[in-house]
């Protein structure tokens, strides 16, 4: 596939990176010299230096025959100029644009062919919100994903030293879960991936990869962390735009409270929000987190645009006394190295906002994309399609199916049925199934299992 992405910062450098090395033909182009050179050192892509939204770098970057642009700068009005250029001059399939201002996605009349024509909008701030509010939800967990519309989820968790799992054979665990709601799908143990067999126990510190059905979820969480209270006081670091969009979706749910440090700012959120409780100040004082009863709240999450405040404030709120503390970290080489401490979990903002952007790039009908592990594993939602004659799924029992290596089936979604898979489990057509990869090498052949063909035999 032919694709430029616009915009060579976090988010479109990792998307580069990682489509260029599926043999994909990607152009990426920006106005900055030694940000292009260094990525064109670590993959082979193509760099244009200019200005995103001019039609002649469009036009030097091969609009004229991409299948798709992907608008990444940190201009929402150059992201929406850019799909703009590309539709009217050189008609461009598929147009993907990065739009943070709320006031812009307020009107959803404005992005049609007729008047912004951007087939896809990519609101960072809403998938981080939205990531960080599961996270919430599922107390313990590590990462919360969502397939089949919320009928199955996958979570993450680290097994602990005291979790009632702990030395217990895989076989045993399988056979405590109810056997059509969950599964166990991969095993970390020192970030490399462990062979799932009936024999292998889980250890203190192993990251453990489950599907579960969603009414099932809350329930294996307990079970791989012990009795975890649920969440109930959130203290939220920083008013910005993901700020307020968390504040709002769980202020009816959970007592929220934001710490502010612009005045101005901290006067428009109280007016904006309900129930919150905004307080003016900084997050990093830790005589302001006593006064605000920093060792009652359950979870602490640090949300200004600054990777260094809000490591700092995090850290200073775990050892304040705070249970759960989260940080939004933007630099990838930061993110292992707080989580090894004292900070809980490191949020990457670009491979959250990664995987939307890998749904709409995969081949065949893949409906949702997440990026796993800092990007090095994913776990992919696709449709089967067809019969057995133009399938090379549909029809086949899951043992039949020539998955590629590191790959795993783990669920599939039948109507508003959830089944577990099973070797003996027949695909049948509009299944969405639900599969683990441990190595992005697999991914082409995925897409190609779920291509129809009128010729496959």
């Amino acid at each position: 596939m032919k694709i430029i992405i616009l915009g060579a910062g976090q988010v479109g450098g990792s998307l580069a990176l990682s489509l260029a090395n599926e043999n994909n033909d990607i152009t990426l182009v920006d106005t900055n010299a030694m940000v292009l050179q260094d990525i064109q050192d670590r993959a082979d892509l193509r760099t244009i230096i200019g200005e995103a939204s001019h039609p002649s770098v469009l036009s030097q970057a091969g609009a004229k025959d991409a299948d798709m642009i992907i608008a990444l700068t940190n201009s929402d009005e150059t992201n929406m100029v850019a799909c703009q250029v590309a539709y009217t001059l050189f008609h461009t399939p598929t147009k993907i644009a990065r739009i943070r201002a709320v006031e812009y996605l307020t009107y959803s009349d404005l992005f049609v062919q007729e008047a912004l024509p951007v087939d896809v909008l990519i609101s960072p701030e809403h998938l981080i919100s939205q990531y960080i509010q599961r996270l919430i939800e599922h107390p313990g967990s590590l990462q919360v994903l969502d397939f089949a519309d919320g009928k199955v989820k996958l979570l993450a968790m680290r097994a602990e030293l005291d979790g009632p799992l702990i030395g217990k054979r895989l076989q045993e665990i399988w056979e405590a879960m109810p056997e059509t709601e969950a599964k166990v799908i991969a095993i970390y143990r020192n970030n490399k991936a462990i062979t799932l067999h009936s024999e292998g126990h889980i250890q203190a510190d192993d990251e453990v990869f489950f599907l579960a059905s969603s009414s099932n979820a809350t329930s294996l969480t307990a079970q791989l962390r012990g009795t975890e209270k649920p969440y109930k006081r959130v203290l939220l670091a920083g008013g910005g735009n993901i700020g307020l969009h968390l504040a709002k979706s769980l202020e009816s749910k959970y007592q929220v409270k934001i710490i502010e440090r612009s005045p101005e700012r901290a006067g428009y959120l109280s007016e904006a929000l309900n129930k919150t409780i905004v307080l003016q100040g900084d997050a990093a004082d830790q005589d302001m987190l006593r006064e605000e009863n920093i060792e009652n709240m359950d979870v602490f999450c640090a949300l200004t645009n600054d990777d260094e405040a809000n490591i700092l404030s995090a850290m200073l709120a775990k050892r304040l006394g705070a249970n759960k503390v989260m940080s939004l970290i933007n630099r990838p080489s930061y993110v292992d190295l707080v989580e090894s401490g004292m900070i809980d979990i490191a949020i990457s903002p670009q491979q959250v906002t990664l995987g939307t952007l890998l749904t709409h790039v995969r081949k065949g009908d893949i409906v949702s994309v997440h990026s796993l592990r800092r990007g090095a594993a994913e776990a992919i939602e696709a449709v089967a399609h067809g019969d057995k004659k133009t399938s090379k799924v549909v029809g086949r029992s899951i043992e039949q199916i020539n998955l590629p290596n590191g790959a795993t089936i783990g669920a599939i979604a039948r109507g508003e049925e959830v089944m577990m898979a099973e070797a003996d489990i027949n695909i049948e057509s509009e299944d969405h199934v639900i599969i683990f990869l441990a190595d992005k090498t697999g991914v082409k052949d995925i897409e190609r299992l779920f291509q129809v063909s009128a010729t496959f035999i």
